[in-house]
């Protein structure tokens, strides 16, 4: 072996941890930096060691928006032409009018106001980062646009990977066993909508908060079926 762990797979480590030497392979460079050969967590963190591939999953953290990311936002602020977005990042991220409406505004005409105000909410995409500029959005593509229904939940960003879980597998329990649609977005913001029934509706929300809480645990996928299973038979949806 070309390289030596000091800590253990799932475990939790902090800030200037030494991890390991030698000739690591690293998953996660923005969480894991190395000085003279030597690997260190920069962050508050879970970390998973996998075919021979080490990375910390920050178990605290700020949305920092990426291009193609998935994300819900909240209109801040109206201008001329655009909207102002708060997508959970350090700054607000931009909307313009002619993208979310498909074709030009005409400002002597249109009424921005008319279309999105303050406080509606939007489901987008990353399109463009730049450094010291506002993020701007996307809503063209299936699916994207103004969120008319169904049940806003925000969760810390760090804990987005552990919803999903590995290929998925959190979120298809989440829906297989709820009956709802769950739409989970990379800045922490999860929609719940269309559930059978208020009950269903409730026991996904409490399972959501339940990943978050107890996100760095080893067997969680397990304890949160079962927890599942339990309210179902509290709750009278199974015998």
């Amino acid at each position: 072996m070309s390289f030596t762990l000091f800590i253990q797979n799932r475990e939790i480590v902090t800030p200037g941890q030494l991890l390991g030497e030698g000739k690591l392979t690293v998953a996660t460079p923005v969480t894991i930096y190395s000085i003279d050969g030597k690997f260190f967590s920069a962050v508050v963190g879970l970390v998973n060691i996998e075919n021979e591939k080490i990375s910390v999953i920050p178990l605290e953290g700020y949305y920092y928006p990426k291009v193609g990311d998935v994300v819900i936002g909240v209109i801040s602020s109206i201008g001329i032409t655009s909207w102002e977005v708060d997508i959970r990042a350090p700054y607000p991220a931009l909307l313009y009018a002619s993208d979310f409406l498909n074709r030009p505004l005409n400002p002597g005409r249109d009424m921005i106001s008319d279309y999105l105000n303050i406080g509606d909410v939007v489901l987008a995409k990353v399109e463009v980062v730049g450094r010291g500029r506002a993020p701007i959005l996307t809503t063209k593509g299936k699916g994207f646009g103004k969120v008319s229904k169904g049940y806003l939940i925000e969760i810390n960003p760090a804990k987005v990977p552990r919803v999903i879980g590995k290929k998925g597998s959190m979120l298809q329990l989440l829906i297989a066993e709820c009956k709802c649609e769950i739409t989970v977005t990379q800045n922490g913001r999860i929609l719940v909508d269309n559930c059978p029934n208020k009950d269903l509706e409730e026991i996904v929300i409490l399972a959501i908060r339940k990943i978050e809480r107890e996100a760095h645990i080893p067997g969680l996928t397990d304890r949160v079926k079962e927890f599942i299973i339990k309210e179902k038979v509290r709750r009278g949806l199974l015998s």
